[in-house]
C-alpha cells in the first residue's frame, strides 16, 4: 500500500478551483454557502486556513494546540486572488504530507487529540469537498469529485459510517448534507481519526478501513512489517474489521491495532478486539506477533495496555481471550498482562453457548 495522501489533496484542490472559478466574476460576499451561516466568501477563506492550519500542525508536529498563527488575505483580494490562496495552501498540505515520517502524529482535537499524515491529508480533502460543495450550491454552479476522492476520506476518518453504494452521495450523508435511503438526516456529525496507546517500547496504531482492505488482499496495510510480517492472524482480524465496517457496525476504539515499535517504525504484530462488548460488558480480545519479533515481550507490554485502556471504559466489564491448550506461550502472556484462567462454570458456558472448540482454554481479566 503505497503512502496515500499528497496526491489526493492535489487533486481536491484542482477540483476546487476548476469547479468555482467560472463565478469569480461574481460578489461572494452577497451569496450564502449552501447549509452555512457563511458566505460563499467567507467559506472559500475557511477552506485555505483549514489547508494551512493542518500544513502547520503537521509540518510544526504539533502536540498541544494548534501551531498560534491567524491568516490574512491582502486588503482588496478579489475572487480570483482567493483561489490562488486555496490552491497555495493545498500545496503546503500536499507538500507536508508527502514530506512527514510515517510515524508522526502532531495535533487535532478530536476524537483522540492526534492525527498522522494520512489523517491530515484525509480532513484537508473532507473540508475541500464538503465546502466546494456548499459554495457551488450557492453560487449554482455543478460540482461532483471523483468518486475516489470521498471513498479516500470515508475509509481514512469515518470509519464508523457503513459505506453506501455511492461514495460521494455517502460523504454527503455523513456530514450533514445529504439524505440516503433507509438513514436518518444527520444534525451532528464528526470525522474519527484511528486511535494510537502508547507503549514503552510500542505504538499500537488503529487500523483504518482503508489499511485493512490493503492488508486483506496481500498489501502491507500501510505499515512497515519486519521480516516475516504480517502475520496471517492480522490479515484475518483485518477481514473481520473489513466486514464490521461494511456493515456499518465497527467501531474503531474495538478494532484492530498494528504493534509498531518505537525505536524503528516497524510493526511486530497484530492486536485487537473480536468486535464490541456485548450487553454484559464482555469483548474478547487476541494477537499475533510475526516469529522475528516472539521471546521479546511485545505481546505482553501492548496486552497489558489495551487492556487497561479497554477497562477504563465504563462498558467494558470483563476481557476474555480464547487460548489453545498447547499453546503454553501465549498462556504466558494472557497470565503476564493480567489474566487468569476462567472459572469452570464460565469455561463450559463457552464451550456449550458460544461454540468454544472444545481445544481452546479461556483466560479473562475483569475491571
Amino acid at each position: 500500500m503505497h503512502a496515500l495522501g499528497g496526491d489526493q489533496v492535489d487533486e481536491a484542490v484542482a477540483g476546487c478551483v476548476a469547479a468555482l472559478r467560472p463565478a469569480v466574476d461574481r460578489d461572494w460576499t452577497e451569496v450564502q454557502a449552501a447549509g452555512l451561516e457563511w458566505n460563499c466568501h467567507r467559506t472559500a477563506l475557511h477552506i485555505a486556513d483549514d489547508l494551512l492550519a493542518y500544513a502547520a500542525n503537521l509540518a510544526g508536529r504539533a502536540q498541544d494546540a494548534y501551531i498560534p498563527f491567524e491568516p490574512a488575505l491582502d486588503e482588496g483580494t478579489d475572487n480570483t486572488g482567493l483561489l490562488d490562496v486555496i490552491r497555495a495552501t493545498g500545496a503546503l498540505l500536499a507538500a507536508a504530507v508527502r514530506t512527514t515520517p510515517r510515524e508522526v502524529r502532531a495535533f487535532h482535537p478530536y476524537p483522540f487529540r492526534s492525527a498522522n499524515r494520512e489523517g491530515f491529508a484525509a480532513m484537508g480533502v473532507a473540508e475541500i469537498l464538503a465546502h466546494t460543495h456548499d459554495i457551488a450550491e450557492g453560487l449554482g454552479l455543478p460540482y461532483e469529485p471523483p468518486s475516489a476522492l470521498p471513498e479516500f476520506v470515508l475509509t481514512q476518518i469515518f470509519p464508523h459510517v457503513q459505506p453506501g453504494p455511492d461514495h460521494w452521495r455517502t460523504f454527503l450523508w455523513a456530514t450533514g448534507r445529504g439524505e440516503l435511503p433507509g438513514r436518518a438526516r444527520l444534525t451532528e456529525w464528526r470525522w474519527n481519526n484511528n486511535l494510537v496507546i502508547p507503549t514503552d517500547r510500542l505504538t499500537l496504531q488503529g487500523i483504518t478501513p482503508a489499511a485493512a482492505r490493503d492488508l486483506v488482499t496481500g498489501g502491507d496495510g500501510g505499515f512497515e512489517w519486519i521480516d516475516g510480517g504480517p502475520y496471517e492472524g492480522t490479515r484475518e482480524a483485518s477481514g473481520f474489521l473489513l466486514k464490521a465496517y461494511e456493515g456499518g457496525v465497527h467501531r474503531p476504539e474495538f478494532g484492530v491495532f498494528a504493534l509498531v515499535r518505537r525505536e524503528d517504525g516497524r510493526a511486530v504484530g497484530g492486536m485487537g478486539f473480536h468486535g464490541v462488548p456485548d450487553d454484559e460488558g464482555r469483548v474478547e480480545i487476541g494477537y499475533d506477533l510475526t516469529e522475528a519479533a516472539r521471546g521479546n515481550g511485545y505481546a505482553t507490554e501492548a496486552l497489558r495496555a489495551l487492556s487497561e485502556w479497554a477497562l477504563a471504559r465504563d462498558e467494558v466489564k470483563l476481557l476474555f481471550a480464547a487460548i489453545d491448550q498447547q499453546n503454553l506461550p501465549s498462556q504466558a502472556v494472557v497470565a503476564r498482562a493480567g489474566f487468569t484462567r476462567a472459572s469452570l462454570a464460565e469455561e463450559q458456558t463457552a464451550h456449550d453457548e458460544h461454540d468454544m472448540e472444545p481445544t481452546l482454554e479461556l483466560y479473562v481479566r475483569r475491571a
